[in-house]
């Protein structure tokens, strides 16, 4: 599972994606429900990544690796 940080192609705004979790449809949107709550903002369940509005990456980090996940930080 990857966490990275992006902004180009989306008119400059900042998001945080999380994506490699493997779960189905249904059990990712429900995990996205979760992180987007945890981090108090929106987001997106796309194409199987979950887009987290906002730099919310150690905080992404945190919560996978407290539900059992192995996550790593991917570009800069």
């Amino acid at each position: 599972m990857r966490i990275r940080r992006e902004a180009s192609g989306r008119a400059g705004k900042t998001v945080t994606t999380v994506s490699g979790v493997g779960l189905p449809p249904g059990e990712l949107k429900e995990l996205a429900g979760e992180l987007k709550r945890a981090c108090g903002t929106g987001g997106a369940c796309k194409s199987g990544v979950i887009e987290i509005q906002g730099d919310h990456r150690e905080t992404l980090v945190e919560q996978l690796e407290q539900r059992g996940y192995t996550v790593k930080l991917a570009g800069g």
